[in-house]
């Protein structure tokens, strides 16, 4: 008997919608490291329909062993094993890529460890080179529904470090690693899809 995968009802219902920002905008990649994979639902999913990709995962290293089960299981012949990555490490001990993704991360992690994020990035993204992020953003610092603003504070009462953040913030640090703006994609739910690249 199989074990029991756990489940991950936002990365079902938003997977779909991700993928088709994805298609576009990964079009001309060929290997992409994503940062905090979690259950690994998005992985499986992307890797499964963008064959042309080779797919990294990864996870801190607490988390990492639902992830590689579930790869083990459910993953595709492009779909790696899961490497173990915590943000602040300095440096990112992994090969070059020329895309990076993540998913509704950047609001669970210290700010702190949201510049480590964009360094990290910046070390290992190649030229050209694509970031996509995915998940709820301030603009001009105001929330872009009340939901995004009641969870806001839910975050920021459980970790006063945590929280949606403000896109001008983010892209004053992808700036600084030569990352400049290229799409920003409104998803379902109040989330974006923020793309910046770096050109050759």
């Amino acid at each position: 008997m199989q074990p029991m995968l756990a489940p991950a009802d936002a990365c079902e219902r938003n997977k779909g919608p991700i993928l088709e920002v994805l298609r576009a905008e990964l079009g001309a990649s060929e290997r992409v490291l994503e940062i905090g994979s979690g259950s690994g639902v998005h992985a499986v999913h992307f890797a499964a329909h963008l064959p042309h990709l080779v797919w990294q995962p990864s996870e801190v290293p607490a988390n990492l062993s639902p992830l590689a089960q579930r790869i083990l299981l459910q993953g595709t012949e492009n779909l790696r094993a899961p490497l173990a990555l915590d943000v602040r490490a300095d440096p990112w001990r992994m090969p070059q890529v020329d895309a990076v993704f993540s998913a509704n991360t950047l609001h669970i992690m210290a700010w702190s460890a949201v510049r480590e994020f964009f360094r990290g990035v910046g070390s290992v993204l190649t030229a050209p080179g694509v970031l996509c992020v995915y998940g709820p953003f301030r603009f001009h610092g105001r929330h872009t529904s009340d939901s995004n603003a009641g969870f806001d504070r839910w975050l920021r009462t459980r970790d006063p470090d945590s929280g949606v953040r403000d896109f001008e913030a983010l892209d004053a640090l992808a700036r600084e690693q030569r990352l400049l703006l290229g799409a920003d994609h409104a998803m379902p739910a109040n989330n974006r899809t923020l793309v910046w690249r770096r050109k050759a």
